[in-house]
């Protein structure tokens, strides 16, 4: 048994994957994370959707906010706005705690991977988790405004400005994470997430080696549409495809991966949109409200490549 990968961003990822484990054994899971969206910020490095995945298989993550940390406090955020620091990226008592851990790794020369490694063992957390490469990878955004670092359109300017393109800054020399080839190539099954194609997974399909290896797997390759009735939930999937992709109907979202999957699981709301899709449609309830929804659509998946 070669296991199951995971190509994931971050919410909706985390929770596809949380239902995943689940229903299988979770050391046969191995998850491939965006970093495009990695930042520094008041001289800490975060990992979004790394964190995302990290608490949510971890059980400690804030489920109502949909990021960061349950229970969380804010002392040192508001301490650090008093004394005139940048406070726009929201960072929370708990949160801070585990970046200082990174960040400190970081800077003695621990690559990401292995401090992600023992952050999920300090966590319990018994999948795997790699970043898609330790090297610097990240996204920026092309916008009418110029471009911006993903982040800043995405949080501080709250996704206002319209999308045109999206470029991913040192991908030309990112390496992938120690163990991220040799996890695809051996897969059973490997999964996209449902999470934005344009700036959770083409991150990680930028990455060297990647996307070949995906085009070279033995097993089927599953992605999960992040649309329901052609909308996001949360967040600007719907408008990135309507603008990049040209529609938000299932086969727009099938050619994102073009030539890298078998079958694409859309929506019930989604069946009547089906017209044209160059893969083969599985058609079920996507929206992952609870613990039985997300592991209703785990085993949906798991059937739709048997």
């Amino acid at each position: 048994m070669g296991g199951i990968v995971v190509l994931s961003g971050g919410v909706g990822g985390a929770r596809f994957l949380r239902g995943l484990v689940a229903v299988v054994d979770p050391a046969e899971v191995t998850a491939v994370v965006n970093v495009g969206d990695d930042l520094e910020i008041l001289g800490l490095h975060v990992s979004p959707d790394l964190d995302s995945v990290l608490y949510t298989l971890a059980g400690v993550a804030d489920e109502e906010r949909g990021w960061g940390r349950a229970g969380e406090t804010w002392a040192a955020l508001e301490e650090a706005g008093r004394a005139g620091g940048e406070i726009w990226f929201q960072l929370g008592d708990r949160d801070i705690g585990l970046h200082l851990v990174r960040t400190e790794a970081l800077r003695h020369g621990v690559p990401l991977s292995a401090v992600t490694a023992r952050l999920a063992e300090r966590f319990g957390v018994r999948a795997r988790l790699l970043p898609a490469t330790d090297d610097a990878l990240r996204t920026w955004v092309e916008t009418a405004a110029g471009p911006l670092p993903l982040q800043e359109w995405f949080v501080r300017r709250a996704q206002r400005d319209e999308v045109e393109g999206v470029r991913f800054e040192g991908a030309e020399s990112a390496g992938p994470a120690p163990g991220a080839l040799e996890a695809l190539a051996a897969a059973d099954l490997v999964v996209i997430a449902p999470s934005n194609p344009h700036i959770s997974i083409w991150p990680i399909l930028a990455v060297a080696g990647i996307r070949e290896a995906l085009e070279r797997r033995r097993g089927p390759c599953v992605a999960v549409s992040p649309l329901i009735g052609g909308r996001a939930l949360k967040g600007p999937a719907d408008r990135m495809l309507a603008r990049m992709a040209g529609g938000t109907t299932p086969s727009h979202v099938a050619g994102c991966y073009e030539g890298l999957i078998d079958a694409l699981v859309v929506d019930e709301a989604d069946r009547a949109e089906l017209n044209g899709l160059p893969v083969r449609a599985v058609v079920t309830k996507t929206l992952m409200r609870d613990e039985e929804s997300r592991r209703a659509l785990a085993e949906a998946v798991l059937a739709s490549a048997s």
